[in-house]
């Protein structure tokens, strides 16, 4: 029998990242793509990790889902450590990803059941759960046309249904508001918005810092695969002394040492 290591009802964060490291090869030389990085996300919180395109975002969350194995660290999920349980991390995780495509010949009926059968969900269940997201995210006039006839905001908001049909306790969205328009980006607020109201934990990994500030309940500015400060926005503009997270990012890639010297300084709390 798989046992958690500790349960929710604890009150141990849903997400624990625990000195998570990962180096790569490049040119004979290793290339330190995240550096020793740690952080956690209460239930129905919003955590954004915050860097520019580098920072060692995305490969963090390829860490956290298992799909990439970590030099050093680990990870734990909902009271399982990704290292021992990736397949029950697995479970309880919604990915939603720019990057990630769909099926062109099949309607999102007929995707996001297959998804539900992928995660064992009982058809009646699965049916069920398919109308609830129909109603959250207006699919009802697309429901039943091929993906490849969609528009770029209706694959949208398919990608987003998906990434809930087996109701993970946990979302990952990495870069959700890239290449999207103003009305998409409205979209994805909303979507984060009912991720929050419905409990689940979520960690937001973008580069797009005024969205960040709006939709977040706390932040990690990530730089360099280093987590260099961490708080809500209000605690980093008092340990920053600046207005904005431009200004903050700023004033990190200008003066590395001296954020170096004033890292979450307990913001975390």
């Amino acid at each position: 029998m798989i046992r958690r290591l500790w349960s929710p009802y604890d009150g141990q964060p849903m997400i624990i990242v625990d000195n998570l490291t990962r180096c790569f090869a490049s040119g004979g030389k290793s290339l330190v793509a995240v550096d020793r990085l740690s952080f956690s996300v209460k239930e129905g919180e919003v955590y954004g990790l915050l860097g520019p395109n580098g920072a060692g975002k995305t490969t963090t969350l390829r860490m956290i889902l298992g799909l990439l194995q970590p030099t050093s660290g680990d990870a734990s999920v909902d009271g399982f450590r990704v290292s021992q349980f990736p397949d029950e991390v697995k479970r309880r995780i919604g990915l939603v990803s720019a990057s990630a495509g769909l099926y062109q010949w099949l309607s999102p009926r007929e995707m996001l059941l297959f998804f539900a059968d992928l995660y064992s969900i009982e058809p009646a269940v699965a049916r069920e759960r398919l109308e609830s997201l129909v109603d959250l995210l207006d699919l009802r006039r697309f429901l039943d046309q091929r993906c490849s006839t969609l528009s770029t905001g209706q694959k949208q908001r398919v990608t987003l249904a998906r990434a809930l049909m087996h109701d993970p306790p946990i979302m990952l969205l990495d870069e959700p508001t890239r290449g999207l328009d103003v009305v998409g980006t409205h979209v994805i607020f909303e979507y984060i918005g009912h991720l929050r109201s419905m409990g689940k934990s979520v960690v937001v990994s973008t580069h797009r810092l005024d969205e960040a500030s709006q939709i977040c309940d706390r932040l990690g500015l990530l730089h360099r695969g280093t987590l260099r400060h961490e708080g809500t926005f209000a605690e980093l503009q008092q340990v920053t002394g600046c207005v904005t997270l431009f200004e903050m990012f700023l004033q990190l890639m200008n003066q590395p040492s001296l954020m170096s010297n004033s890292l979450t300084g307990g913001l975390s709390g």
